[in-house]
């Protein structure tokens, strides 16, 4: 659905409303209203503490977002596997 295509949603009994494949991909949202009472979803999507250090560090934030477009312009070479440096989850506790 475009943001010109309208759609008609009633709440039901609850006053919930469903919003089916518009919330895909979504884990939450923050509710406001306008001047006009509209109400306006803020679509968000959270990330795991451990996956958020990438995003606070913008230095590797930058060289992860160069090594994608540099894989998908196909300019890649391989270095073989790195199985050896995956530590098992026994190791880690």
């Amino acid at each position: 659905m475009t943001t010109k295509e309208l759609k008609m949603v009633r709440p039901d009994s609850k006053g919930r409303i469903t919003l089916g494949p518009l919330a895909h991909g979504v884990s939450s949202y923050i509710v406001s209203t306008d001047k006009y009472n509209r109400i306006i979803l803020e679509p968000r999507v959270e990330i795991s503490a451990q996956e958020k250090w990438l995003f606070d560090n913008k230095t590797a934030l930058k060289q992860v977002k160069h090594g994608l477009e540099d894989s998908a312009a196909g300019r890649v070479k391989s270095r073989g596997s790195f199985a050896k440096y995956i530590a098992d989850d026994k190791d880690s506790e």
